[in-house]
């Protein structure tokens, strides 16, 4: 546990920031699972509308340090090579 003042502060700094990287990081994980259910259903548009919307989603998370700017980038080349992909 923490002893000093400025240890007690950071402790309680890290708490605040951990609790909100959760929740970011479950939200970047709900865009790229609508997208994944989008493409399963076969409806493109609607694949191409979730995959707009987890772009600045993703891109978010990739800037704040959530995930690493290469697994942003390589989700995002997934999702796309799979809408492109559809009929």
């Amino acid at each position: 546990m923490a002893n000093s003042a400025s240890a007690k502060k950071r402790a309680r700094q890290a708490e605040i920031h951990r609790s909100r990287n959760v929740g970011d990081r479950a939200m970047m994980r709900t865009y790229i699972k609508k997208v994944y259910y989008a493409i399963d259903t076969g409806d493109k548009t609607s694949a191409e509308i979730a995959y707009k919307e987890a772009v600045p989603v993703i891109d978010h998370a990739a800037g704040k340090g959530l995930i690493h700017a290469n697994k942003a980038a390589r989700h995002k080349s997934r999702m796309n090579n799979n809408i492109r992909s559809m009929a």
